[in-house]
């Protein structure tokens, strides 16, 4: 991925969440991959409050985000996002098993990088996991 920056992903499954850090380490992605279990925790997260007042990390250089989630769902979380002078730079690739119509379209409305449907076979997901780093490693961010 864009340098050693962290990834953000914001998950509400466990199995899902287990199954990305598998992912990554099979894939030896090495950026550090910070874990939100829904948009308010992703949101804590960026903007250094409560649990992460502490955080000394460079904002994340990806955000994978998954479209259906307690609390804050995915396309809120993107609203908030692209509303802010900083977070809306950050790219976020849309990582769910939602293939709805709806989902996608209210997705790419709010600018997301990529709208990926988690695939069911591991290996498949290891593939896709493989193609985003790659992409995201050649891909130039915006300047910090």
């Amino acid at each position: 991925m864009i340098g050693n920056k962290p990834v953000l992903l914001v998950e509400d499954d466990a199995v899902d969440r287990m199954t990305v850090q598998r992912v990554f380490k099979h894939n030896k992605i090495t950026n550090p991959l910070v874990i939100a279990k829904h948009g308010e925790d992703a949101l804590a997260y960026l903007e250094r409050q409560g649990e992460y007042s502490e955080v000394t990390a460079p904002l994340p250089c990806l955000i994978l985000l998954d479209i259906h989630m307690p609390v804050m769902n995915g396309i809120e979380l993107l609203q908030e996002l692209k509303g802010h002078a900083v977070f809306r730079r950050i790219p976020t690739v849309v990582l769910t098993t939602s293939n709805a119509d709806q989902d996608r379209l209210a997705a790419y409305d709010l600018s997301v990088a990529g709208y990926i449907v988690k695939p069911v076979e591991l290996r498949a997901f290891i593939e896709a996991t493989r193609i985003l780093d790659l992409y995201w490693t050649l891909s130039e961010g915006p300047p910090s």
